[in-house]
């Protein structure tokens, strides 16, 4: 079953806590902090793979989550880390998160980390100093990244195939590769894209037949505004018409139309017009079709009559497109290393934005949000008072604390950074 859209829940490990620990030696009276970190909880990869072709799989399996790192332990032993789960999606997979794109997987092999596992937390022993011998504080570990994740496939093909339903695009996409489409002699016999490698000269292309298009499909008649996604991404459109149709040139505006109202950019793309089934037609009634539809055209349109059956001008359009692709795929190479010579690197000041912190108050507790803040506060374990009172030493660090009292804070004021706990403004 072809599936190019699904929703994923995904869950990176949590990190593992660290503990508070003390040496127990004989002899020795007192020993000192000897608590260990937390591991760190595994995250998610994307591994982009040639092998498959839909997203059925994350249907049946809507969630993914990675291991949990393992806590420290005495003698500062670190905990281990999680697992990283890896996860195969097909090459063209888009993921996105609150809409935006995170990851693109264009490639075949291609990896990208799609959730970070939680740090994990440290132990007594990363406490100690000269003024605290003997810390009782160890941090909780972080979370791991979770959201829902939404998946979508785009095909990644050198030749697109559009045209009418019953135009031809199997057979075609049958005769000249190794796919195996369904082929009848009706309307809509193709309900999923189809992808086949047809070997032309010393070289090959990638075709993507999808369904056949009708007026309004790019408003998601016939479902045609779920099938365009896959030609977005193809390098050349192969246009083709069946030579019996009557009114040829409207036929082929017609699906121009659909094209530009789903994607402007489609209509520019590189494109190579085949009339289908001419097995049965006099060349005269072929050299009509041809120009009727360079009427609509253009005189500069590549127009070819085919005839998928009797192997008809097969070899002469794959050589066509093959040209087409391969000039494309060249400037758009050029292109790329053009963007990318002697322009001024413009970033933002992360150290700033991490820093960055706003307090607002809610009738007696005061709501405190930040990157910053909010990391240290997760991993702060609240049963352990030095573990609190050290939050609120970072607070007075990066001036919190000072804006709370501005607002009109006092000692027994409630504070929650982010959704953490609820505590105190001072130790009461």
């Amino acid at each position: 079953m072809f599936v190019d859209t699904a929703k994923v829940t995904i869950r990176a490990g949590k990190g593992g806590d660290g503990v508070v620990s003390f040496r127990h030696e004989i002899y020795v009276d007192k020993g000192g902090p000897d608590g260990g970190d937390g591991g760190k909880g595994g995250d998610i990869v994307f591994v982009a793979t040639e092998s498959e072709n839909t997203l059925i799989n994350f249907r049946y399996k809507p969630e993914l989550k990675a291991a949990p790192g393992g806590a420290g332990a005495k003698r500062n032993k670190h905990g281990r880390s999680g697992s990283d789960l890896r996860v195969k999606v097909p090459v063209g997979t888009i993921v996105r998160r609150d809409g935006e794109v995170i990851a693109d997987l264009t490639v075949n092999g291609q990896e990208h980390v799609v959730a970070q596992g939680g740090r994990g937390g440290f132990g007594n022993a990363h406490f100690k100093s000269s003024v605290r011998q003997t810390p009782r504080i160890a941090e909780l570990g972080a979370p791991g990244e979770e959201f829902e994740a939404e998946l979508e496939l785009k095909l990644l093909a050198d030749v697109g195939l559009v045209g009418f339903p019953n135009a031809g695009k199997s057979t075609f996409l049958s005769v000249v590769s190794n796919a195996r489409p369904e082929i009848a002699d009706y309307a809509f016999t193709t309900l999923t894209p189809n992808l086949g490698v047809a070997d032309i000269d010393d070289g090959s292309l990638l075709i993507a037949d999808i369904p056949g298009l009708i007026e309004g499909a790019s408003e998601g008649k016939g479902l045609g505004d779920a099938f365009l996604r896959h030609v977005e991404r193809t390098a050349v459109l192969l246009h083709l018409i069946d030579a019996y149709t009557d009114d040829i040139g409207e036929a082929y505006r017609t699906i121009r139309n659909e094209l530009a109202n789903y994607d402007a950019d489609l209509v520019s793309r590189p494109e190579i017009i085949a009339l289908t089934k001419i097995e049965g037609l006099d060349q005269e009634i072929i050299d009509m079709q041809i120009a009727a539809v360079r009427e609509v055209a253009g005189d500069s349109a590549q127009v070819f009559a085919i005839s998928s059956a009797a192997h008809t001008h097969l070899t002469d359009v794959l050589r066509a497109l093959r040209e087409q692709v391969v000039a494309v795929r060249s400037a758009a190479v050029v292109e790329s290393s053009e963007s990318t010579d002697g322009l001024p690197v413009i970033g933002v000041d992360a150290r700033k934005q991490l820093e960055h912190w706003e307090v607002t108050r809610q009738d007696d507790t005061f709501l405190v949000t930040g990157a910053k803040i909010e990391r240290f506060a997760v991993q702060t374990n609240y049963d352990q008072y030095e573990s609190v009172n050290r939050l609120r030493d970072i607070m007075k660090k990066l001036g919190i604390t000072h804006e709370i009292i501005r607002q009109g804070g006092v000692s027994e004021s409630l504070i929650r950074i982010g959704n953490s706990h609820e505590f105190t403004l001072v130790e009461q």
